[in-house]
């Protein structure tokens, strides 16, 4: 099952490098570049280290569904 995220979202509203991300949870670059593909799940820890980073519900960071697109959302009022 894939593991839908809003991470590179995240990232750039941040103004966050992929490096920078990283560094904060303590894993490899090229994993946060995995996990922005839907190449690679988190586990539980790695996604409650994220959803802290950004101080969001890890709800917000990642779903079992595909999320609406950014557009859809903003149209009907967030």
């Amino acid at each position: 099952m894939a593991i839908h995220n809003r991470l590179s979202v995240f990232r750039a509203d941040h103004a966050m490098s992929r490096k920078d991300l990283a560094e904060r949870v303590g894993v490899n670059p090229q994993t946060i570049g995995y996990l922005e593909r839907g190449d690679y799940a988190p586990s539980v820890e790695l996604a409650l280290k994220l959803a802290a980073v950004f101080d969001a519900p890890v709800e917000a960071l990642f779903s079992l569904q595909p999320f609406a697109p950014l557009a859809h959302s903003l149209k009907n009022g967030g």
